[in-house]
């Protein structure tokens, strides 16, 4: 069993599960950079990884208005309806 763990403050904590990992990448993917300086470093190597190890795949890029703030909602219902997975980045 894997416990995650949320560092919110919640007073009464919400269930959460584990959703089922994929058994293979395919389709299309987001790579999402939240803005923080020299995240779009980080996911140009991924990207280009990526591509190499999985040609077949289309990659989507985009990026937060500000790291400070979560993704607006036009973003995320974006996101959500052009691809299959999403990989969000940091690099500080």
């Amino acid at each position: 069993m894997t416990t995650i763990l949320d560092p919110t403050d919640e007073r009464v904590p919400i269930e959460r599960s584990v959703t089922e990992r994929p058994t293979e990448i395919s389709g299309t993917l987001a790579l999402l950079d939240i803005a923080k300086p020299r995240g779009n470093v980080l996911l140009d190597r991924l990207e280009a990884k990526l591509q190499e190890r999985l040609p077949s795949i289309k990659i989507n890029r985009y990026t937060k208005p500000t790291f400070t703030k979560p993704a607006p909602e036009p973003l995320r219902q974006e996101i959500k309806a052009s691809n299959d997975f999403v990989v969000e980045a940091l690099a500080d």
